[in-house]
Parts: C-alpha cells; sequence; structure tokens
C-alpha cells in the first residue's frame, strides 16, 4: 500500500468570481507521485477549523509547500507586512500548528521555501521580510543569474552545506547550485534547529530539527522544480521517501506486535 503523503495547501482567488480555493503546485502532487512513491493528500487552508491531530494521525509524511504568501508577522512579534504583501492566515493556521504536531509524532517533514520559514516561526524563531533591503544580502526573489535561464528552474547561486550535516549526507556534495525565488527568510533561528546551508551572504538556506524522532529537513529553495533533472533535488526527496518508508514498517511493526500481544 502506498504511503498518504499530506500537501499543505494555500488560499488562492479562482474564476470569474475569485472564489476562494484550496491549491497546491502540480510540481508538489507530481514529486511525491513519481519519486516518494505516495498517495498526494491536499491539506486545506481551512484555519482554525482542520483537525491537525487527525492529519497526523492519518497521513505518513508531510511536505510543507512554497507559495507567494508570506507568514504573518503575528506569529513571531515582527512589524506588519506593507500594503500589498500576500498573507493566508487560514494556511498559517494550520500549517504552524500541524508542524508542531508532526515533530512530536515523529511524522517525516519536508519543508519547502514558505515551509521552511514556517517551520522557524512554528519552534519559535524569527523572520526577515525583504532580504534585498538588508546591507550585504542579495535580493534572492529575482536573481539576476537566473534571468539567463527559466526562472523557476534556473540556479541563482550557490549554498555551502554544513560539513556532517543531513543533507552533505543525502547528497554527496558540500556545496549545491540552487535556484531562489523568496523574499523572507530566517532572522533568529528557531530553538531546536540547525543550519544545513548557507548562502554567500550568510542566508540560512536549510535546517533540520536537531532530535526529531523522524526526518524533519527544510530547504528554502525549490528542489521540485527540477527533480527529474538535478540528482541532488531528486536525492532530497529520496531521502524524504525513505524515511517515510521507515515510518510506515516501524508503526505497522509496532501495531502487529500490539496485537500479537492481546
Amino acid at each position: 500500500m502506498k504511503p498518504l503523503i499530506g500537501i499543505s495547501c494555500c488560499i488562492k482567488p479562482f474564476g470569474l468570481y475569485a472564489r476562494p480555493n484550496h491549491a497546491v503546485s502540480d510540481t508538489y502532487v507530481r514529486v511525491v507521485d513519481l519519486v516518494v512513491g505516495g498517495l498526494p493528500c491536499l491539506i486545506p487552508a481551512m484555519g482554525d477549523r482542520a483537525d491537525v491531530a487527525g492529519f497526523v494521525r492519518r497521513i505518513d509524511g508531510l511536505m510543507l509547500t512554497g507559495s507567494p504568501s508570506n507568514v504573518l508577522p503575528a506569529h513571531y512579534g515582527g512589524p506588519p507586512h506593507p500594503d500589498g504583501v500576500p498573507e493566508d492566515p487560514a494556511r498559517d493556521a494550520v500549517t504552524l500548528p500541524l508542524i508542531r504536531a508532526a515533530i512530536a509524532a515523529g511524522l517525516p517533514l519536508l519543508a519547502i521555501c514558505r515551509g521552511m520559514q514556517e517551520l522557524n516561526v512554528a519552534l519559535g524563531g524569527t523572520l526577515d521580510q525583504r532580504l534585498q533591503d538588508i546591507p550585504g544580502r542579495i535580493d534572492h526573489s529575482t536573481p539576476t543569474e537566473q534571468a539567463f535561464g527559466p526562472v523557476r528552474t534556473a540556479k541563482a547561486h550557490m549554498v555551502r552545506l554544513a560539513a556532517g550535516g543531513q543533507l552533505a549526507a543525502i547528497t554527496g556534495r558540500s556545496a549545491l547550485a540552487v535556484n531562489s525565488l523568496h523574499n523572507q527568510g530566517i532572522a533568529r533561528l528557531a530553538p531546536w534547529l540547525a543550519v544545513e546551508a548557507v548562502a554567500p551572504d550568510g542566508t540560512i538556506e536549510a535546517v533540520r530539527v536537531e532530535g526529531a524522532r523522524g526526518f524533519a529537513l527544510g530547504v528554502q529553495w525549490h528542489p521540485e522544480y527540477d527533480f527529474e533533472t538535478d540528482s541532488a533535488s531528486r536525492a532530497i526527496f529520496m531521502a524524504f521517501a525513505a524515511a517515510v518508508a521507515r515510518h510506515v514498517a516501524a508503526r505497522d511493526g509496532a501495531q502487529a506486535a500490539r496485537i500479537a500481544a492481546e
């Protein structure tokens, strides 16, 4: 039986009357299907009505997606966003408690772009809202280098991987070229997060949850865009898939043991 992989959704307007829809990019669905080997399960951005505990009990892995929207600053004590900055409070109300519950349950978790920012905020960290306005930082939203290739897949800059870290082990590399499509980034690193990769300007580009019972990794770039052509991107999803398989096997083994003991 294929594992059930939860994929976080956003609220986005759709159609003539701009009705709110629960949406996620097809790239996440495809990578869950083609690499993780799972059944994609879209988790709606239904705000406080979401049964977070119910989702955690039923899914076998959690993928937190990127999005044009930004985490509400109220969740990390930051100043309000300027007018026009997209927000998604209904998504925040689902993903932040879902992250904490998934980690507590040992559920494998892979957080991408906004998802990594949510991971940091959920565990007590803060965000810089516009990296391009900080002296010494590069523009991570539309780096110049990406002008010469497809903006979602072209490599924008290098990241240095932490020696002996999880990403270095997964990819077999000490550095990676990555795409870059974000304005916000980690300011204060949350407790229990360890840095896994750093951009040349010092921006934290990947993290892991230290001491997590299961796989819990976040990356600031978008490996789901080029997993079919980039070996490092594919390796990240394969590592997530292996963690999901271990989680399912351990859970099923524990259930079998309980039944045998009854």
